[in-house]
């Protein structure tokens, strides 16, 4: 039996997805050819190391072979010496096997959607959500990710009510997962006279940009009205009706794009955060489904739950969920996210890893 069957599947996938992308019939699809490669994109670091492991596996079972059956000396010491050669990079492969199927489906999405909302806190709250919005942008661009800005609405003071950001580059979404959550901040906020310190909150929500095959979306269920766009105190009004705001009938969900002064382009943008947001529906009922089997303690991603919080007097940074207490608050709002990122995903990891070490009950 293959090793990692999961992942073997990804890569049959890939595959697949190869021989699709060479027929006819979808290359004349330009809706469906658009589909199938950014799959076979994301599905593209899987499927290779999947082939190198695999290319090991039999290299390992060939020298194997020759051992127990070559009769020759130098043709034994021959095969050991290849023996010794491969086993040590099969290993280290079953390593990174581990990490791409702990990572489940994030492994494969290199785009996502990040929302962050100003909570309560009026006006600081806004400008928290805006300094929250610089520390994720820093942190993108560091990396060479692509950020687009989807939908904006803005604060009288410079803050933001909110924002929906596009974000795609190789590991952003493996990087960015468990952001979701609540974020609060203690300071002394800029509008406070007195120098007392207040509290106030934003939520940030990750959603993993979704396919037109993972959820397809029936014009039936769509009501799509257009008008013109506006801004805070009457600023940036268009005479054309070139805002878009689309109604997901079943579910309820509101979209609502004006950032372009072009309407299709501006549906199109709504259209990409639709799928999004009912991909993360569809995910958030997958798991309460299954709530006794939830992925890992930081996996949940609830935009209620509390997740951080940013206390600028002590310069400190607390995870809540893994316990995790940094005093660089500096230079983590500035974008220096590295650490924080990388031990929510050791944590992410370890707990994974533990899960699938469990015995069946």
């Amino acid at each position: 039996m293959a090793q990692f069957p999961i992942l073997q599947n990804k890569l049959a996938r890939y595959e697949e997805l190869e021989r699709l992308l060479a027929d006819a019939d979808v290359i004349a699809d330009t809706q469906k050819l658009l589909s199938y490669q950014k799959e076979h994109g994301g599905l593209g670091k899987v499927a290779k190391v999947v082939k190198q492991f695999n290319d090991l596996v039999a290299a390992v079972e060939a020298s194997q072979q020759m051992l127990a059956e070559e009769k020759d000396p130098e043709m034994k010491a021959m095969a050991q010496a290849e023996l010794d050669e491969v086993l040590p990079q099969k290993k280290a492969l079953e390593t990174e096997l581990e990490d791409l199927l702990t990572a489940g489906d994030a492994a494969t999405r290199g785009a996502l959607m990040l929302e962050i909302r100003a909570g309560t806190g009026g006006e600081e709250a806004a400008l928290f959500a805006r300094d929250l919005l610089g520390m994720y942008r820093t942190y993108v661009e560091r990396k060479g990710w692509n950020v687009e800005v989807m939908e904006i609405s803005e604060a009288e003071m410079g803050g933001i009510k909110d924002i929906t950001l596009s974000i795609t580059g190789e590991g952003a979404f493996m990087d960015l997962q468990f952001e979701s959550g609540g974020h609060r901040v203690q300071r002394v906020p800029e509008t406070e006279t007195q120098g007392r310190v207040h509290t106030s909150a934003a939520t940030v929500a990750v959603l993993p940009e979704a396919t037109e095959v993972e959820i397809d979306i029936q014009d039936e269920d769509l009501q799509i009205d257009t008008m013109r766009a506006g801004g805070p105190g009457g600023q940036k009004v268009n005479k054309t009706e070139s805002a878009v705001r689309i109604t997901h009938i079943p579910s309820g969900i509101v979209v609502r794009i004006q950032d372009e002064k072009s309407q299709h382009k501006n549906k199109a943008k709504a259209m990409k955060v639709l799928r999004s947001r009912l991909l993360e529906q569809k995910t958030a009922e997958a798991h309460n489904a299954r709530a006794d089997q939830r992925r890992t303690l930081i996996g949940s991603g609830g935009r209620n739950e509390r997740i951080r919080t940013y206390n600028f007097p002590q310069n400190r940074v607390t995870d809540h969920r893994i316990g995790l207490t940094m005093h660089r608050l500096d230079t983590i709002i500035q974008g220096e996210m590295d650490e924080l990122i990388k031990a929510l995903r050791d944590f992410d990891r370890n707990e994974r890893l533990n899960a699938t070490e469990q015995p069946a009950s």
